[in-house]
């Protein structure tokens, strides 16, 4: 059963990475990427070094790592839209190697010095091997950055959204985009709101999407309301599975007081 939820969920992003494309403004900055591991390392500090990510989408995080100065990034994206990502990232030739894999195919040995994976590993339903990969591709002393979804700071958020994410995932992807645009008019008033009451997710409303252009409001609605499997973990979860997946020195640090960012050292 696992294995045909993944199978469904890797072809919903296929179908979603295949309509948006795009990457562009503070949605495509390096301060995305920045804000998420703050606290834990500096990513504007990649300078030399060779760096895997898993789930690479549209090469957006891809773009982030070569801005930050990795010397070279293998982008794993196992799904149908792979030849977006190889199209997006075909400007910086020998820089980035593409492969049509998941996370948990990525070569062992391959002397990484960090494995990322951002917004990817709460959508795989098992993901200790995708873990235990990453432990076995990195060199001795190399790091993996993940970030996920949390489970602390979103009870108002999944009250709501769960619901309707039992019908919005069994929705054709036209119904889905314009379900989205509907969605966004009370996205954009509850943002208003944010700005000038502590509501809860008042942090990511103000610092993150009141920062985007309104396509890409629509798109992480449209991300939230699309996959089949999505999970929101506990820190304690987050800490657990990189234990187990070999990782000590485990860091993990609460973004904008919904999500998880970690680390963990091989």
């Amino acid at each position: 059963m696992s294995n045909r939820l993944q199978e469904k969920t890797i072809s919903d992003f296929g179908e979603q990475w295949q309509r948006y494309q795009d990457n562009d403004g503070f949605y495509a900055s390096l301060d995305i990427l920045v804000e998420r591991f703050s606290e834990l390392f500096d990513v504007t500090d990649l300078s030399g070094l060779r760096v895997a990510e898993i789930g690479s989408g549209t090469g957006r995080i891809v773009k982030m790592l070569l801005t930050a100065g990795a010397a070279h990034v293998t982008a794993l994206e196992p799904s149908d839209a792979y030849h977006v990502l190889t199209k997006n990232v075909s400007e910086f030739n020998y820089k980035v190697a593409c492969l049509k894999l998941p996370g948990d195919k990525i070569q062992p040995g391959s002397e990484f010095d960090i494995v990322f994976s951002v917004g990817v590993i709460h959508h795989i339903p098992n993901p200790l091997a995708t873990i235990q990969a990453a432990h076995s591709a990195l060199k001795p002393g190399g790091k993996i950055a993940i970030w996920v979804y949390g489970r602390e700071g979103n009870g108002l958020y999944l009250n709501i959204a769960q619901p309707i994410r039992t019908i919005s995932r069994r929705l054709p992807p036209t119904a889905l985009a314009v379900a989205s645009w509907l969605l966004d008019i009370p996205m954009q008033l509850y943002m208003r709101a944010c700005a000038h009451l502590p509501l809860p997710l008042a942090s990511y409303m103000n610092g993150v999407i009141a920062r985007l252009t309104p396509a890409q409001r629509r798109l992480v609605i449209y991300d939230q309301l699309n996959p089949h499997y999505a999970k929101y973990y506990k820190k304690q979860e987050v800490i657990e599975l990189l234990q187990q997946g070999g990782f000590s020195d485990v860091q993990v640090s609460h973004f904008r007081g919904y999500s998880w960012s970690a680390v963990g050292y091989k």
